[in-house]
């Protein structure tokens, strides 16, 4: 199995990434609020913004806009046995 690994922090990959944009995490503070990636040396933040892309969520536009529902709402973890 390949793994790219986009936080070397906390060994999470650009699979793990996807998979947490596909379940609502639209911006690099949901992924680290599931996920801690971008937390510790903040290196990855760049790489997650290119990997969400603009557009790629399409509740994107609403958390570019402030709404308080999207910015609130907590994305759905992944778990830990699928998330290997």
């Amino acid at each position: 199995m390949n793994r790219v690994y986009v936080c070397s922090c906390f060994g999470i990959t650009e699979q793990q990434v996807r998979e947490h944009a596909d379940r609502g995490a639209c911006t690099p503070r949901q992924i680290a609020s599931v996920s801690k990636a971008g937390t510790d040396c903040g290196s990855c933040v760049r790489r997650i913004q290119g990997i969400l892309g603009r557009g790629a969520c399409p509740r994107r536009e609403l958390a570019d806009q402030g709404d308080p529902e999207v910015l609130s709402a907590e994305p759905a973890a992944i778990p830990e046995t699928q998330a290997a």
